[in-house]
C-alpha cells in the first residue's frame, strides 16, 4: 500500500486488525527486516495491527531531493501517522536506526503512545561516540563462505556472532537483499548532511509511563549494548535485557529469546491498557 504525503509517497504493508503497531526497520534496510521477526509472535496474538514502512530511501519508498536529514524523515514519519492512523492510539517498534526514529516520534506524540519496543536501538548518531565492544564470533559452522559473493560473505562475518547455515539464511533475505535495493547515494548524504536528529540527546527528557523493552546483544559491534542503559533513567516501565551470542542482528541470532520478550512486552502492554 501507498501513502500518499507532502511531497513524498511512502509504501507499506499491514498485518491484522486492531490498535496500530508502527514499525520502524534500521538504516538502509526494508519493512521485511521487522515482519520477519515480528509476524512470529503477533501470528499468536489477536487485537493489534501491524503497520510495516519501508523509510524514504529504503525498500519501495524512494528518496527525495527535499530529503535531506533525519529530522525531515522524522517529519514523514509523522506526517504518515496524522494520515494514516490520525487520532489513534499506537505502539512503535524500532530496530537500530529505527530505534533512533521512534524517539523522535516519543518527543512529538507520547500522549498517544501505549508502549515502545526497541530493537538494538541507535542511541548516539556519531558511531565516535558510542561504546562498542569487539565484533565476537560465537558460534560458526564451516562451508557457508562459499555460499555467498566474497564481498556478501565478508559483510554476514563482519556482523553475525553466530555464523550458521540459518542465520546466514534470514541474513541474505532480511539484510543483504533489502540493503541492496536501498538508495545509497540518498542514504549517504543524510549520513553526511543531518545524520542525527536535533532534538537529540533530549528526546527523552521526560519520564515516559508505559511499557517499553530495550533488548540489546552483548556482541554487538555496531551500536552496542551500554550506551542504551541510560534509558532506563526514562522509562520507569521498562525491561532493559543484553542478550549474550547476539550482535546486531539479535532478532534472528536468538529467535526464540527475542520472541518470548516481545510477548512479554506485549502482555504488559494489555495489562496497563487493561487497568
Amino acid at each position: 500500500m501507498w501513502a500518499d504525503l507532502q511531497n513524498i509517497s511512502v509504501y507499506y504493508e499491514i498485518q491484522g486488525e486492531g490498535t496500530p503497531v508502527l514499525m520502524l526497520h534500521g538504516f538502509s534496510l526494508d519493512h521485511r527486516m521487522m515482519a520477519t521477526c515480528f509476524e512470529p509472535v503477533f501470528q499468536r496474538r489477536e487485537g493489534w495491527q501491524r503497520l510495516y514502512i519501508d523509510l524514504p530511501g529504503m525498500g519501495k519508498t524512494k528518496g527525495a531531493d527535499w530529503i535531506k536529514s533525519s529530522d525531515d524523515i522524522l517529519q514523514v514519519l509523522l506526517q504518515f501517522i496524522d494520515t494514516v492512523i490520525p487520532d489513534q492510539r499506537f505502539l512503535i517498534a524500532g530496530e537500530s536506526y529505527g530505534a533512533y526514529l521512534a524517539g523522535g516520534i516519543l518527543k512529538k506524540k507520547r500522549e498517544w503512545i501505549d508502549g515502545m519496543a526497541l530493537i538494538c536501538p541507535m542511541i548516539k548518531a556519531d558511531v565516535n561516540e558510542r561504546i562498542l565492544p569487539p565484533h565476537r564470533v560465537v558460534r560458526k559452522e564451516p562451508g557457508l563462505a562459499s555460499q555467498l559473493e566474497p564481498e556478501a560473505y565478508d559483510v554476514f562475518k563482519s556482523l553475525a556472532v553466530i555464523q550458521t547455515q540459518e542465520v546466514l539464511n534470514r541474513f541474505h533475505t532480511d539484510i543483504l537483499e533489502a540493503s541492496s535495493i536501498a538508495d545509497h547515494q540518498f542514504l549517504q548524504r543524510i549520513k553526511e548532511e543531518g545524520y542525527a536528529l536535533s532534538c537529540d540527546p533530549d528526546h527523552y527528557a521526560h519520564p515516559y509511563e508505559k511499557p517499553v523493552l530495550i533488548v540489546t546483544g552483548r556482541q554487538d559491534a555496531v551500536t552496542g549494548y551500554q550506551d542504551a542503559f541510560g534509558l532506563l533513567q526514562h522509562f520507569p516501565r521498562s525491561s532493559y535485557i543484553v542478550m549474550d551470542g547476539a550482535g546486531h542482528n539479535l532478532q534472528i541470532e536468538q529467535p526464540d529469546l527475542f520472541e518470548n520478550l516481545v510477548h512479554n512486552w506485549l502482555d504488559r502492554v494489555e495489562e496497563e491498557r487493561a487497568g
